[in-house]
């Protein structure tokens, strides 16, 4: 082994090397004797045993932990919340609709006491306009649907039927009415469209 000293710097050569190259010119013995003071050299490095670890790190690992449990209870906490909005979201329609039930029942009472028919009509018609405006509070409408374009998004054809050049493609009838929440379409109207 010789050393060579340039710029204040000292480089060792181990005999068996050819200069510029990192593996060993291996004629002979040199080279077995290189590989066992190698393996000398790595067998002291593997006894090492790993640093203990500090307490920065024992504090970010107890800091990961503590989010972890509390995301983990954040999402339990808003999958409880949710499922009690979806079976509570209606009770407040079914609330609203009660007292038409109720008036329902009195003239179903009254009917069979009764024998002026006209009285009977007038009281059906009160029962349904109540039921309609409890509707209109919860933003459901009726969709348009007689002599208007037909329009897929709003309506469903059932039937086709000649009906003549200007009703062509017009709702020419209305099989069962449709209704709307603001934007989202409840029930399509079920229609029949002229050809």
């Amino acid at each position: 082994m010789t050393k060579k000293t340039s710029e204040n710097q000292t480089v060792e050569e181990r005999e068996g090397f050819v200069e510029g190259e990192g593996y060993p010119n291996c004629e002979g013995e040199p080279c077995a004797n290189m590989a066992e003071e190698e393996s000398g050299d790595a067998d002291t490095v593997a006894e090492e045993q790993p640093a203990e670890p500090k307490a920065e790190e024992i504090d970010w690992k107890d800091r990961y932990i503590r989010l972890q449990a509390e995301f983990d209870n954040f999402r339990k906490r808003t999958l409880r919340e949710k499922m009690a909005l979806i079976e509570s979201g209606g009770s407040d329609v079914w609330k609203a609709v009660l007292p038409v039930l109720d008036d329902m029942e009195r003239a179903i009472a009254a009917s069979e006491k009764s024998e002026d028919i006209n009285a009977l009509r007038e009281g059906e018609k009160l029962i349904y306009n109540k039921f309609v405006d409890i509707m209109r509070q919860k933003s459901v409408v009726e969709i348009e649907a007689l002599d208007v374009e037909f329009n897929p998004d709003l309506h469903e054809a059932v039937a086709r039927f000649a009906a003549g050049e200007e009703k062509s493609g017009k709702v020419i009838d209305v099989v069962q009415r449709g209704y709307k929440q603001g934007e989202q379409v409840l029930r399509y109207a079920k229609v029949v469209v002229g050809e």
